[in-house]
C-alpha cells in the first residue's frame, strides 16, 4: 500500500483495532481511531476520538470533525464489535439489542456518515468485519453471528450502491485471534473451532491486516462485495 491516505478505524483502543492503527501508521498513513475509551497509542499522525458507535449523532459529529480537520477520508475500517457467547435461551433481550446495535447499526452509521467523504477519494475503501461464526453456525453465538450476517448482506449491497463513486466495500472474517473477545471463550471450545479450519491454528492480527491490505490496494478497484474468511472456512 503506497502513499499517504486518511484511514478511520473504529474500535481502535485495543485488540485488532489497535494493531491496525499501528500497522497503518507504519505505512505512513494519517490514522484516525475511535472507541468509547481513550487512546493506547501516541503518534504525530494519529488522532484518537472517543465515541459510542451506536450514537448516531455522535458518529455524524465525528465525521464532520474529520472533514473540518483533515478534509479527506480514503479508508473506513468498521472494526468495532462486541459479543456474548450464550445459548439463545440464556441471552437477555438487552444483550441482544446491544450486540445488534454495536455490530450492525454501528457499521451502518459509520458507513452512511463516511460515504460523502469517501466519494471524494480517488480510491475510497470500506472494510467491514464479520466472523467465521457465520458459516460455521456455532452454537452459543446465535446473536453475534446474526449481527455479523447482517453486516455481510449490508456489505454486498453497499458494494453495489457505492461502486458508481469509485468506492469499494468488502469484509474480512477472522478465525480466532487472541483478543478480549476470545479470552472469554473456554479453551476447549476454541480448540474445537480451530480443528475445523483447513489451517488449524490461531490467526494473528497480521493475518487480518494482510486481507485488509489486499482490499485497500489501488489494484483492487475491481474487488468489491467480497467476504474473506481466514483459516479456510466458508
Amino acid at each position: 500500500m503506497n502513499g499517504t491516505r486518511h484511514v478511520l478505524i473504529t474500535g481502535a483502543s485495543r485488540g485488532i483495532g489497535a494493531h491496525l492503527v499501528r500497522h497503518y501508521l507504519a505505512h505512513d498513513n494519517v490514522v484516525i481511531g475511535c472507541a468509547r475509551g481513550g487512546a493506547a497509542i501516541t503518534h504525530k499522525r494519529y488522532t484518537h476520538m472517543c465515541v459510542d458507535v451506536t450514537d448516531e449523532q455522535a458518529v455524524q459529529t465525528l465525521l464532520g470533525d474529520i472533514r473540518k480537520r483533515f478534509g479527506a477520508l480514503d479508508v473506513l475500517i468498521n472494526n468495532a464489535g462486541i459479543a456474548s457467547m450464550n445459548p439463545v435461551a440464556l441471552t437477555p433481550f438487552e444483550t441482544a439489542r446491544q450486540i445488534m446495535a454495536t455490530n450492525f447499526l454501528g457499521t451502518f452509521a459509520f458507513t452512511r456518515a463516511g460515504l460523502r467523504l469517501l466519494r471524494s477519494s480517488t480510491a475510497g475503501r470500506i472494510v467491514n468485519f464479520t466472523t467465521v461464526a457465520v458459516p460455521l453456525r456455532l452454537e452459543g453465538e446465535a446473536i453475534y453471528a446474526a449481527s455479523k450476517s447482517a453486516v455481510e448482506t449490508f456489505t454486498r449491497i453497499v458494494a453495489r450502491e457505492a461502486a458508481p463513486f469509485g468506492v469499494t466495500c468488502n469484509a474480512v472474517g477472522p478465525s480466532p485471534v487472541h483478543t478480549h473477545l476470545t479470552d472469554a471463550v473456554p479453551a476447549d471450545r476454541i480448540d474445537r473451532l480451530i480443528s475445523r479450519q483447513a489451517v488449524p491454528r490461531w490467526a494473528e492480527p497480521d493475518d487480518v491486516a494482510n486481507v485488509i491490505d489486499f482490499f485497500l490496494r489501488p489494484e483492487s478497484a475491481m474487488v468489491t462485495g467480497q467476504i474473506v474468511y481466514l483459516g479456510g472456512i466458508g
